[in-house]
């Protein structure tokens, strides 16, 4: 008996999950997520009964176009690309530091100790004060790492908890036994008498600093033997023990790196622009950088791509809640920006195939099936089993 012809499908078309994804096509797939979210998030404002368009024309100009508005975006970018850097490391051996607010805050009060009790020539100080800040941050961090190297406690939840600490031990110091008794400021320490030296009007050097770590640690992820490990143990840590690569260790040095980096960000915070440690030197930085890790996929060059992105939006954002949209808005924004941001990580990694109509006895690739049987040339049919049937 002749086998029935399958029906036609009604939808010839199915998602075929990818091994490997480029590093473009990723970008690609979260820049069209990215305008989506801010599409959506223009029709939302537009239900509201605000003119969507004319704010972000508004914004626009306000922060691309003028000199000041490319200054602030800059400031912000310095601590983004940084915050970012410090999130997007770990990342890269699938570790999630949610503590970079904290490491942050306690690398700017290292900083500040440094600067307002020890006199010395410029550049010295700079460096102690850069260098007690990295190691405050990676002390805040140390904790942490050695519980989840050594006994895999999750690092999410112990990272987390330590940001109220160190903002509630920074706001003790500032209000209490550093504050500024002479000019009498009730909730900063006295001002530091080291200001980092200004690229164009209000944007220091700072950035600089941002892009050339970005720029180290993409060469020495990817030129290293540690880079290449501290990404084969992100993959598959199972395979990299295997091989007997040090994964503990390895997890302690990269945790420790994050922290270092985030401790740095709060000493250019307290250098470049705050000039006194106070319990509002961060808006939320620690927080904003996991956005950008997660836009740039832990990659330490789209790090500054997104890290500038994303301090555009937060610069508009300023500029919309004086024109009528609440800080709330510009919030979810965020939030959704990062949700589709996900989505099209995920999205990256599938394509849409066609499927191939195969008729009866027939594979994909044009041969007979396994297990089909095959009319051989004696008139008889192999059944696949071992026998034949004569016809």
């Amino acid at each position: 008996m002749k086998a029935e012809p399958s029906s036609p499908r009604t939808f010839p078309w199915r998602l075929q999950r990818q091994i490997g994804v480029t590093p473009w096509a990723g970008l690609l797939a979260r820049g069209v997520a990215v305008l989506l979210a801010l599409i959506i998030s223009g029709v939302v404002i537009e239900l509201g009964g605000l003119p969507a368009i004319d704010l972000a024309k508004r914004a626009i100009e306000s922060t691309l176009g003028s000199a000041y508005g490319l200054q602030q975006a800059g400031l912000l970018a310095t601590s983004l690309i940084l915050t970012g850097l410090s999130v997007a490391v770990c990342m890269r051996m699938r570790i999630w530091n949610i503590g970079a607010e904290g490491q942050l805050f306690m690398g700017a009060w290292a900083a500040t100790a440094i600067g307002i009790h020890i006199e010395g020539p410029v550049i010295p100080m700079f460096l102690a004060m850069f260098l007690a800040a990295a190691m405050a941050g990676a002390l805040w961090i140390l904790v942490p790492a050695l519980v989840r190297a050594y006994w895999n406690v999750n690092e999410i939840i112990t990272t987390l908890l330590l940001n109220f600490v160190a903002i509630l031990f920074v706001n003790h110091f500032s209000m209490g036994p550093w504050r500024d008794r002479v000019v009498g400021v009730l909730t900063a320490t006295y001002r530091i008498p080291y200001e980092l030296p200004s690229l164009v009007g209000t944007l220091h050097i700072g950035i600089l600093i941002a892009i050339l770590i970005a720029i180290g640690l993409y060469f020495v992820f990817n030129n290293t033997r540690w880079g290449y490990e501290v990404t084969t143990i992100g993959r598959n840590r199972r395979a990299a023990e295997f091989t007997g690569m040090p994964v503990t260790r390895n997890i302690l040095i990269v945790m420790l790196l994050s922290g270092a980096i985030a401790g740095l960000a709060g000493a250019i915070i307290v250098t470049g622009t705050a000039h006194r440690l106070s319990g509002f030197i961060s808006n939320e930085y620690g927080y904003s950088g996991i956005i950008v890790a997660a836009l740039a996929n832990a990659s330490p060059i789209a790090t500054i791509i997104a890290g500038f992105l994303l301090a555009v939006l937060l610069n508009a954002g300023i500029v919309l809640s004086t024109q009528g949209l609440s800080v709330n808005a510009v919030i979810a924004i965020n939030g959704l920006i990062l949700l589709f941001a996900a989505i099209g990580e995920v999205a990256a990694s599938y394509r849409l195939v066609r499927d191939v109509e195969e008729g009866p006895g027939e594979s994909p690739i044009g041969g007979p099936q396994w297990g089909t049987p095959v009319e051989s040339a004696a008139g008889a049919v192999d059944t696949g089993q071992g026998g034949e049937v004569e016809t």
